[in-house]
């Protein structure tokens, strides 16, 4: 299977829960605004890797999945 169809797998119907910390949000989400460095964050990223959220909390970012009509999956 190639790198693009594994993307592609689960499109529109998982996504998946990852920690960050505060220094990596402008990479993932350019537009997010400046927070302090160090911060323990949840992103929650579409089976493409495309950004969907990110909060504070491990349960809101599963629970946002849900909401959605997306399957959460966790990378660690």
């Amino acid at each position: 299977m190639s790198a693009q169809a594994l993307a592609n797998l689960g499109e529109g119907q998982i996504a998946y829960v990852r920690a960050i910390r505060s220094d990596d949000l402008s990479r993932l989400f350019p537009q997010a605004p400046a927070l302090q460095p160090g911060l323990d964050l949840f992103a929650l990223l579409g089976a493409d890797g495309t950004p969907i959220l990110v909060t504070d909390s491990r349960n809101a970012a599963i629970a946002n999945a849900w909401e959605n009509d997306l399957t959460p999956v966790s990378v660690h």
